[in-house]
């Protein structure tokens, strides 16, 4: 086998690894597995769902969530106790996940496998069906044992740049 042919046979898998990796992620949340979806998370990650626009400074604007690793943890035991909750039902979601592709490395971090792919998230309450759609930006890091985990996620939501529905679940 080539060089050339070898390479893209590397990236051919990698994109399917990875692939699966978004496929399960998504599925974790539909199905409200927030531990289990909470395990994908490396120790240094962040989790950043920006309001007013996709490329805000998320220290100094409003995000719709800008958590750190310790941020989720604390989100998900908090679900757990039953004195917090975001929803009663929770919403019947289903996430497709499309367009996924291998993109450049971040130079601060060569090593991770940095992913771009388009989402429709539709929701079901009893308020009626909402449409969310919108581009993930994942950073996925591998642990010493090989497998991947989010070491950041970025959510953009189509039209965050305007007043959004109630944003009550895992995007």
């Amino acid at each position: 086998m080539s060089a050339t042919a070898a390479t893209a046979t590397a990236a051919a898998e990698l994109l399917r690894e990875v692939e699966q990796f978004l496929y399960r992620e998504a599925r974790l949340a539909d199905e409200h597995e927030y531990d289990a979806w909470e395990a994908l998370w490396a120790d240094e990650a962040i989790y950043w769902v920006p309001a007013n626009g996709d490329d805000i400074d998320p220290t100094r604007q409003m995000s719709v969530i800008f958590d750190n690793r310790s941020r989720i943890s604390t989100r998900i035991k908090q679900l757990h106790t039953g004195k917090r909750h975001a929803q009663t039902p929770p919403s019947a979601l289903r996430r497709l996940i499309t367009n996924v592709e291998l993109l450049d490395p971040d130079p601060e971090h060569p090593d991770d496998v940095a992913v771009g792919s388009n989402f429709l998230v539709y929701e079901s309450r009893e308020r009626g069906v909402t449409l969310w759609a919108g581009r993930y930006e994942h950073r996925l890091t591998r642990t010493p044992e090989g497998e991947l985990r989010i070491a950041y996620k970025k959510v953009r939501i189509v039209g965050n740049d305007r007043p959004l529905h109630t944003l009550a679940f895992l995007i």
